[in-house]
Protein backbone atom coordinates (compact mmCIF):
# COMPACT_ATOMS: atom_id res chain seq x y z
CA UNK A 1 0.00 0.00 0.00
CA UNK A 2 1.15 3.63 -0.58
CA UNK A 3 2.50 5.75 2.07
CA UNK A 4 0.57 8.97 2.54
CA UNK A 5 2.98 10.63 5.06
CA UNK A 6 1.01 13.64 6.99
CA UNK A 7 3.49 13.84 9.84
CA UNK A 8 4.22 16.84 11.66
CA UNK A 9 6.71 17.08 13.93
CA UNK A 10 5.79 19.69 17.09
CA UNK A 11 8.26 22.68 17.14
CA UNK A 12 8.85 22.64 13.55
CA UNK A 13 6.94 25.18 13.19
CA UNK A 14 6.53 28.77 14.44
CA UNK A 15 2.84 28.00 15.45
CA UNK A 16 2.92 23.91 15.87
CA UNK A 17 -0.63 23.79 16.67
CA UNK A 18 -1.49 25.33 13.49
CA UNK A 19 0.59 23.82 11.07
CA UNK A 20 -0.83 20.40 12.27
CA UNK A 21 -4.66 21.87 12.37
CA UNK A 22 -3.02 22.87 8.30
CA UNK A 23 -1.84 19.02 7.75
CA UNK A 24 -5.05 17.82 8.96
CA UNK A 25 -6.92 20.52 6.26
CA UNK A 26 -4.53 19.21 3.45
CA UNK A 27 -5.13 15.45 4.54
CA UNK A 28 -9.10 16.03 4.55
CA UNK A 29 -9.36 17.86 1.26
CA UNK A 30 -7.16 15.07 -0.37
CA UNK A 31 -9.46 12.13 1.21
CA UNK A 32 -12.31 13.75 0.11
CA UNK A 33 -11.66 14.69 -3.36
CA UNK A 34 -9.97 10.62 -3.41
CA UNK A 35 -13.46 9.45 -2.61
CA UNK A 36 -15.50 11.28 -4.70
CA UNK A 37 -13.56 11.33 -7.77
CA UNK A 38 -13.29 7.47 -7.35
CA UNK A 39 -17.24 7.34 -6.33
CA UNK A 40 -16.64 5.13 -3.14
CA UNK A 41 -19.95 5.41 -1.91
CA UNK A 42 -20.19 2.17 0.44
CA UNK A 43 -18.97 2.19 3.91
CA UNK A 44 -17.49 -0.30 6.08
CA UNK A 45 -15.92 -1.35 9.31
CA UNK A 46 -13.14 -3.73 10.33
CA UNK A 47 -13.35 -4.94 14.26
CA UNK A 48 -11.36 -7.35 15.87
CA UNK A 49 -12.86 -9.90 18.11
CA UNK A 50 -11.35 -11.09 21.75
CA UNK A 51 -9.65 -8.44 23.75
CA UNK A 52 -9.32 -6.01 19.93
CA UNK A 53 -5.85 -4.94 18.72
CA UNK A 54 -3.36 -2.16 20.41
CA UNK A 55 -0.92 -2.33 18.04
CA UNK A 56 -1.18 0.72 15.18
CA UNK A 57 1.69 -1.37 12.84
CA UNK A 58 -0.09 -4.65 13.05
CA UNK A 59 -3.83 -3.14 11.96
CA UNK A 60 -2.02 -1.60 8.80
CA UNK A 61 -0.24 -4.94 8.26
CA UNK A 62 -3.88 -6.55 8.54
CA UNK A 63 -5.18 -3.75 6.56
CA UNK A 64 -2.57 -4.65 3.73
CA UNK A 65 -3.70 -8.05 3.70
CA UNK A 66 -7.20 -7.27 3.72
CA UNK A 67 -7.31 -5.65 0.68
CA UNK A 68 -5.01 -7.82 -1.48
CA UNK A 69 -7.78 -10.85 -0.32
CA UNK A 70 -10.58 -8.25 -0.98
CA UNK A 71 -9.05 -7.30 -4.65
CA UNK A 72 -7.84 -11.43 -5.29
CA UNK A 73 -12.07 -12.50 -3.96
CA UNK A 74 -13.06 -9.82 -6.89
CA UNK A 75 -11.02 -11.38 -9.96
CA UNK A 76 -7.52 -9.61 -8.96
CA UNK A 77 -8.64 -6.22 -10.97
CA UNK A 78 -7.34 -3.11 -9.17
CA UNK A 79 -9.80 -1.73 -6.87
CA UNK A 80 -10.48 2.03 -5.89
CA UNK A 81 -10.52 1.97 -1.60
CA UNK A 82 -9.76 4.47 1.40
CA UNK A 83 -9.43 3.33 4.98
CA UNK A 84 -9.01 5.37 8.50
CA UNK A 85 -7.60 3.66 11.41
CA UNK A 86 -9.39 4.68 14.53
CA UNK A 87 -9.34 3.94 18.49
CA UNK A 88 -12.36 2.32 20.60
CA UNK A 89 -13.78 4.73 22.83
CA UNK A 90 -13.10 1.62 25.22
CA UNK A 91 -10.19 -0.58 25.73
CA UNK A 92 -10.69 -2.36 22.72
CA UNK A 93 -7.82 -0.93 20.89
CA UNK A 94 -8.49 0.47 17.20
CA UNK A 95 -10.46 -1.07 14.15
CA UNK A 96 -10.25 0.41 10.99
CA UNK A 97 -13.48 2.51 8.28
CA UNK A 98 -12.91 1.92 4.59
CA UNK A 99 -14.78 2.74 1.56
CA UNK A 100 -15.31 1.15 -1.86
CA UNK A 101 -17.41 1.95 -4.42
CA UNK A 102 -19.06 -1.48 -6.32
CA UNK A 103 -21.25 -3.62 -4.02
CA UNK A 104 -19.10 -6.77 -2.72
CA UNK A 105 -20.95 -9.82 -0.94
CA UNK A 106 -20.23 -9.47 2.82
CA UNK A 107 -19.00 -13.31 2.58
CA UNK A 108 -16.43 -12.48 0.52
CA UNK A 109 -15.52 -9.03 2.84
CA UNK A 110 -15.81 -11.36 6.46
CA UNK A 111 -13.35 -14.04 4.60
CA UNK A 112 -10.73 -11.32 3.44
CA UNK A 113 -10.72 -9.72 7.12
CA UNK A 114 -10.66 -12.96 9.20
CA UNK A 115 -10.13 -11.38 12.51
CA UNK A 116 -13.32 -10.79 13.35
CA UNK A 117 -16.16 -8.69 12.71
CA UNK A 118 -17.34 -6.47 9.78
CA UNK A 119 -19.91 -4.21 8.12
CA UNK A 120 -20.67 -2.77 5.14
CA UNK A 121 -23.76 -0.36 3.77
CA UNK A 122 -24.20 1.85 1.25
CA UNK A 123 -24.86 5.25 1.48
CA UNK A 124 -28.84 6.12 1.28
CA UNK A 125 -31.48 8.20 2.00
CA UNK A 126 -30.47 11.54 0.20
CA UNK A 127 -32.88 13.68 -1.95
CA UNK A 128 -33.80 12.50 -5.33
CA UNK A 129 -31.21 13.45 -7.79
CA UNK A 130 -28.86 12.41 -6.24
CA UNK A 131 -26.10 9.89 -7.82
CA UNK A 132 -22.80 7.99 -6.78
CA UNK A 133 -21.32 11.22 -6.51
CA UNK A 134 -23.17 12.68 -3.73
CA UNK A 135 -23.42 8.97 -2.16
CA UNK A 136 -19.34 9.25 -1.95
CA UNK A 137 -19.13 12.73 -0.46
CA UNK A 138 -20.96 11.91 2.17
CA UNK A 139 -18.37 9.03 2.89
CA UNK A 140 -15.92 11.17 2.23
CA UNK A 141 -17.44 13.64 4.92
CA UNK A 142 -17.32 10.49 7.18
CA UNK A 143 -13.87 9.06 6.64
CA UNK A 144 -12.91 12.57 7.06
CA UNK A 145 -13.94 13.14 10.76
CA UNK A 146 -12.16 10.21 11.83
CA UNK A 147 -8.80 11.83 10.12
CA UNK A 148 -9.76 15.04 11.85
CA UNK A 149 -9.19 12.64 15.55
CA UNK A 150 -6.06 11.82 14.16
CA UNK A 151 -4.80 15.34 14.37
CA UNK A 152 -6.66 16.91 16.93
CA UNK A 153 -6.75 14.02 19.63
CA UNK A 154 -2.76 13.63 21.16
CA UNK A 155 -4.49 9.86 22.21
CA UNK A 156 -5.00 9.32 18.46
CA UNK A 157 -2.17 10.56 16.83
CA UNK A 158 0.55 7.99 16.02
CA UNK A 159 3.02 10.50 15.00
CA UNK A 160 5.32 8.44 12.09
CA UNK A 161 2.39 6.96 10.71
CA UNK A 162 -0.04 7.16 7.87
CA UNK A 163 -3.26 8.63 9.23
CA UNK A 164 -5.07 7.13 6.62
CA UNK A 165 -4.43 5.11 2.69
CA UNK A 166 -5.65 4.66 -0.14
CA UNK A 167 -5.39 2.35 -3.42
CA UNK A 168 -2.76 3.34 -5.73
CA UNK A 169 -3.27 4.34 -9.19
CA UNK A 170 -6.74 6.16 -8.65
CA UNK A 171 -5.43 10.08 -7.51
CA UNK A 172 -8.10 12.66 -9.26
CA UNK A 173 -5.96 14.07 -12.25
CA UNK A 174 -5.51 17.81 -11.58
CA UNK A 175 -6.36 20.05 -14.18
CA UNK A 176 -4.80 23.52 -13.92
CA UNK A 177 -6.94 26.66 -15.41
CA UNK A 178 -5.71 30.35 -15.93
CA UNK A 179 -7.72 33.37 -16.38
CA UNK A 180 -8.01 37.13 -15.94
CA UNK A 181 -10.28 37.29 -12.57
CA UNK A 182 -11.70 34.50 -10.38
CA UNK A 183 -15.00 34.57 -12.10
CA UNK A 184 -13.40 33.74 -15.42
CA UNK A 185 -11.47 30.50 -13.83
CA UNK A 186 -14.70 29.89 -12.71
CA UNK A 187 -16.17 30.66 -16.05
CA UNK A 188 -14.12 28.07 -17.61
CA UNK A 189 -13.98 25.22 -14.86
CA UNK A 190 -18.00 25.74 -14.72
CA UNK A 191 -17.38 25.23 -18.79
CA UNK A 192 -15.45 21.79 -18.34
CA UNK A 193 -18.21 20.71 -15.50
CA UNK A 194 -20.93 21.27 -18.05
CA UNK A 195 -22.84 23.84 -16.01
CA UNK A 196 -22.30 26.32 -12.92
CA UNK A 197 -21.50 25.08 -8.98
CA UNK A 198 -24.06 24.05 -7.14
CA UNK A 199 -22.46 25.95 -4.61
CA UNK A 200 -19.13 28.56 -3.63
CA UNK A 201 -17.44 29.87 -1.16
CA UNK A 202 -14.97 32.95 -1.20
CA UNK A 203 -11.81 33.57 1.30
CA UNK A 204 -13.19 37.30 0.64
CA UNK A 205 -16.25 36.77 2.14
CA UNK A 206 -14.64 35.45 5.54
CA UNK A 207 -12.84 38.16 8.01
CA UNK A 208 -11.17 35.35 9.38
CA UNK A 209 -9.06 34.05 6.66
CA UNK A 210 -5.43 34.09 6.93
CA UNK A 211 -4.49 32.58 3.58
CA UNK A 212 -3.69 33.62 0.14
CA UNK A 213 -6.76 34.65 -1.70
CA UNK A 214 -9.17 31.95 -2.44
CA UNK A 215 -12.21 30.17 -3.83
CA UNK A 216 -13.91 27.10 -3.73
CA UNK A 217 -16.24 25.47 -5.77
CA UNK A 218 -18.43 22.38 -5.82
CA UNK A 219 -20.34 21.45 -9.06
CA UNK A 220 -23.21 18.74 -8.25
CA UNK A 221 -25.02 17.67 -5.05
Amino acid sequence: MRHVPEYVARGAAKDPERAIAEAGRRARSRLRRYCAANRLNRLGTLTYRGVGNHDPALLREHLGDFFRNLRDGLGGNPLPYAWVPEWHKTNHGLHAHFAVGKYIKRRLIDEAWGHGYIGIKLIGDLPVGAGALSEARIAATYLSKYVAKTFADPVARDLGLHRYDVAQGFQPERIGLTGTSAQAVVDEASELMGGDPFTRWSSSENPDWQGAPAIWAQWGR
